[in-house]
């Protein structure tokens, strides 16, 4: 009996011992929560900096959209100009009836088109409205070729009718009156394509100067004071106190 209290001693003893073993001893747990806390700042700083880098592509893609949009504005403008270039070309090579009609269909779809522009490129407003006015004579002056070509056609069934029955004279003298009405609307047609070209050199030219003017604007107003808008929010902002004064004056608090 007295044999097993006595082995019964050291057990425990065996026991306590490994549980001792178990247990970090408190030098380690500092070290490790010295650790813990190493990783969470370098995890942060690696977030902080994965966010800049967001912002900077951000904003460099940002920077790319707006120099897009500039050269697209750019080209647009160019090709308003071009665009009644274009129509009249069309009218140009116009030799029937059913051509003279597809080039003032072109037209009005442009007119259309241009219309629609003028919401949203406010940048070329003036640039627009001489493309549209330009279009706009491009189908008027279809609907005056197309009463030319059927003049014409009626000219020369004549001509046919008078050339079958001999009568040369007669044939001859229609055969003139048809060849100066060519001549006199291929002379205007070409005069219709020179004053659409000149248009449009005037038109660049007085769209350049408006962007430099503003650019120079633009530039003054940075270097030398506020902007007009600033001004006039700053004014607004002004007129809103005074007008709240009086009001506020004539409150009456009675205890």
């Amino acid at each position: 009996m007295s044999d097993i209290m006595v082995s019964a001693v050291p057990m425990t003893g065996v026991v306590q011992h490994s549980k001792s073993e178990q247990k970090p001893p408190p030098s380690t747990q500092e070290g490790n929560s010295t650790q813990e806390q190493t990783v969470t700042s370098v995890a942060k700083q690696g977030e902080d900096e994965i966010k800049n880098l967001k912002d900077m592509l951000q904003q460099a893609k940002e920077k790319a959209e707006e120099r897009r949009d500039s050269l697209k504005l750019k080209q647009n403008s160019a090709q308003y100009g071009d665009t009644a270039m274009m129509a009249y070309a069309r009218l140009a090579r116009a030799r029937n009836q059913g051509q003279v009609n597809a080039a003032a269909s072109y037209a009005q779809r442009q007119i259309v088109r241009f219309q629609a522009a003028l919401r949203s490129d406010s940048e070329n407003a003036e640039r627009i409205k001489a493309a549209i006015r330009q279009l706009q004579k491009a189908v008027g002056r279809a609907g005056k070729k197309k009463r030319e070509l059927q003049r014409e056609d009626l000219i020369k069934a004549r001509q046919r009718k008078a050339k079958l029955e001999k009568q040369n004279r007669k044939s001859a003298s229609l055969q003139q009156e048809l060849t100066r009405r060519k001549t006199m609307r291929l002379i205007r047609e070409s005069g219709y394509l020179r004053e659409t070209e000149i248009d449009n050199r005037q038109q660049a030219q007085m769209a350049a100067t408006r962007m430099e003017l503003r650019a120079q604007s633009q530039a003054l107003a940075e270097q030398y004071g506020p902007s007009m808008e600033q001004v006039s929010q700053e004014y607004a902002a002004h007129a809103e106190m005074v007008d709240a004064a009086p009001a506020a004056a004539g409150v009456d608090i009675q205890a």
